[in-house]
């Protein structure tokens, strides 16, 4: 039987143990119980009180008697008289043993001397002389014999059978109420079953309709108590079994219409889904080409602006510089896109090692110290010595985004703290500023893309809205999460726990440190099928002192790889080339033909299969839009070939 205690739209209060079965039997078994402990005892004590009186009675009436007999006897000091009496009075059965005797010395026992004093009871009765006796000759002048006992009489009784009669009544009162318990208990029990079966069946029936099995029906009416039909109402289990009925016939009907409109429903669903994602697909399409012919004329822009304003006149750097400056704008805003795409992808893995705080720190601090110096923004640092277990890289995009977001929002001669805590859980970076603060309304919403609380006016020098963005799911990478405390005109705390590494890192270069070397007599190679972007970099990298060769197709490429003359120091290659050519080509070939030279494939493809299989083949990637400035750090690694 099903327990409704254990159903959740029950309150505690109908919360029950055991079942239907048991709380009628107990209900019906107790009160028999009682009645017939009560009246058994009632029986049992009234024959053991029977027996007691009886005993009682039998005993005192042999004392009397042997007295009444013994007067004379006793008072003439007849003693073979009073033997005679004592002899016939054990004669009856009735009496164990028979004392008589008085004050004058007189003494008479008949019976065994009683060896198990507890097992006999004693009963005494005095001997007087009877109203005859006073005037008899033997009665002295004014004697009073009559009106005072002249001696006693003691008859003992043996206990042995009449407490055997006592056992043999309490076993008889204990056996007939144990019938009686017996007896209450089989009429309860088929009682019991008869209403507690059918309710099972109910049960079953609504545990049925619970599992969505609405074609069940509950054939408890059969099984119910049988009525005799007056005319009256239904037994009230049948009228139960009905309503069940009921209950799964509405319930039916309810599920077939249900499932009629879920299929119409998911029908219409799964329409929708299939316009939906051929509409994703579509525009993923048009993103990946657009965002690739985007990157391609940005990348040509940013190399010919960076080579003009060498040459640039005094009356056109101005106007060189702000095309420099809306070019990088651009860059950025393609290179948090990408960074978002990569997330997609899930092609960042990160490498958990051992981290100092103090490298860490020291990177960011050279990274943001000019940025805070326009600002008016003091920075300060606190390490205190500690060491995570993270991964470089990623941990540095974090913080360091958090830091340029706290300088940018800090007022003018304001402070930004970034210190480390050692808490239970492990190691609290937190970034701090004495700025305008957040409102508790925005502080969910500022994780967001695009999501910017006080750029209403879309002022790309304060960012895009995707930096917090990118941080928190690179935080999520690492184990981790960016909390946020802050209020109106309170400022700001943004922070990250980490496990902290009790191992103590080897000191090494900090990251973004790279050794420098002059760039002059590096032989490259520049593969692209753009002739902008092939003439952009020519004319960059010979003002940087590079011998440079261009190919704009993957055969020449090829063949230039495989010429025995000078070897090629850097190879960049772009990756999707025209007539389906793929850079992957020219790079496996650098990498075998000029084992020593940097193979890097420069794209503005930047989908998620792209992504994916570039991390699979090792490959390094610069995505166009490239900044001259990293172009020519990422060369000053390279030496010259001899």
């Amino acid at each position: 039987m099903t327990d409704i205690s254990a159903h959740p739209a029950i309150g505690p209060a109908l919360a029950v143990r055991g079942n239907l079965h048991r709380d009628l039997l107990r209900l019906g078994i107790l009160p028999c119980a009682v009645v017939a402990l009560v009246l058994t005892s009632w029986f049992t004590r009234s024959r053991l009180d029977a027996l007691a009186t009886a005993f009682d009675t039998e005993g005192q009436a042999v004392a009397r008697q042997v007295a009444a007999m013994s007067d004379l006897s006793l008072y003439a000091g007849d003693l073979p008289a009073l033997q005679n009496v004592a002899n016939a009075a054990l004669r009856g059965g009735q009496a164990t043993r028979i004392e008589i005797g008085n004050s004058a010395g007189v003494h008479v026992v008949a019976g065994p001397e009683p060896t198990a004093h507890h097992r006999w009871r004693t009963f005494a009765a005095p001997v007087t002389l009877r109203e005859a006796s006073r005037a008899s000759a033997f009665a002295p002048a004014g004697s009073t014999a009559g009106e005072a006992p002249i001696g006693q009489v003691q008859a003992f009784r043996d206990t042995t059978a009449y407490a055997r009669e006592r056992m043999r009544s309490l076993l008889a009162g204990v056996a007939v109420g144990l019938l009686a318990m017996l007896a209450a208990w089989l009429a309860v029990q088929r009682m019991a079953r008869k209403v507690a079966r059918p309710l099972r069946r109910v049960s079953a029936t609504v545990a049925a309709l619970e599992a969505g099995r609405f074609e069940t029906r509950c054939e408890v009416v059969r099984a119910a108590p049988r009525t005799i039909d007056t005319g009256g109402p239904p037994h009230e289990l049948v009228a139960l079994a009905h309503d069940v009925n009921r209950l799964a016939e509405r319930l039916q009907r309810n599920q077939q219409i249900s499932e009629e409109r879920v299929r119409e429903a998911t029908a219409v669903a799964l329409q929708r889904m299939a316009e939906a994602e051929q509409s994703a697909l579509s525009r993923t399409r048009f993103l990946a080409a657009a965002s690739h012919d985007l990157r391609q004329p940005l990348h040509a822009m940013g190399l010919f602006l960076d080579g003009l304003l060498a040459t640039a006149s005094d009356a056109q750097r101005p106007a060189v510089l702000r095309l420099q400056e809306s070019a990088g704008f651009m860059g950025v805003l393609l290179d948090d896109l990408l960074e978002i795409s990569r997330l997609d992808a899930q092609v960042l893995k990160p490498t958990l090692a051992a981290l100092p705080l103090a490298g860490l720190f020291d990177v960011l601090a050279a990274q943001h110290a000019a940025p805070a110096e326009a600002a008016s923004v003091r920075l300060r640092w606190r390490h205190r010595g500690l060491v995570v277990r993270s991964d470089a890289g990623l941990l540095q995009r974090v913080v360091g985004n958090l830091v340029g977001n706290a300088i940018r929002h800090a007022p003018a001669g304001g402070t930004v703290l970034v210190t480390a805590r050692r808490r239970a859980a492990g190691v609290r970076i937190e970034v701090r500023d004495n700025g305008v603060g957040i409102a508790p309304i925005h502080h969910a919403r500022i994780f967001e893309e695009f999501y910017q609380v006080a750029n209403t006016g879309r002022d790309q020098r304060q960012g895009f809205g995707l930096g917090l963005a990118i941080c928190a799911r690179i935080a999520a990478l690492l184990g981790t999460r960016i909390a946020v405390s802050s209020a109106l005109r309170r400022g700001s705390t943004f922070s990250l726990v980490l496990p902290e590494s009790r191992v103590p890192a080897e000191p090494g270069p900090h990251p973004g440190e790279p050794l420098t070397m002059p760039l002059a007599g590096l032989r490259c190679l520049v593969v692209d099928d753009d002739l902008g972007t092939l003439e952009g970099s020519r004319v960059l990298l010979q003002q940087w002192g590079c011998h440079v060769d261009c190919e704009d197709t993957i055969a020449g490429a090829l063949q230039r790889l495989a010429a025995p003359d000078a070897p090629f120091d850097v190879v960049l290659s772009d990756l999707q080339m025209g007539h389906g050519g793929d850079g992957m080509d020219v790079i496996d070939a650098a990498r075998r033909l000029h084992p020593h030279a940097l193979a890097v494939l420069v794209s503005g493809a930047t989908g998620p299969e792209t992504l994916q299989r570039l991390d699979q083949h090792g490959a390094m990637l610069l995505t166009k839009p490239v900044a001259p400035a990293r172009l020519r750090a990422l060369l000053s690694t390279r030496r010259p070939a001899a």
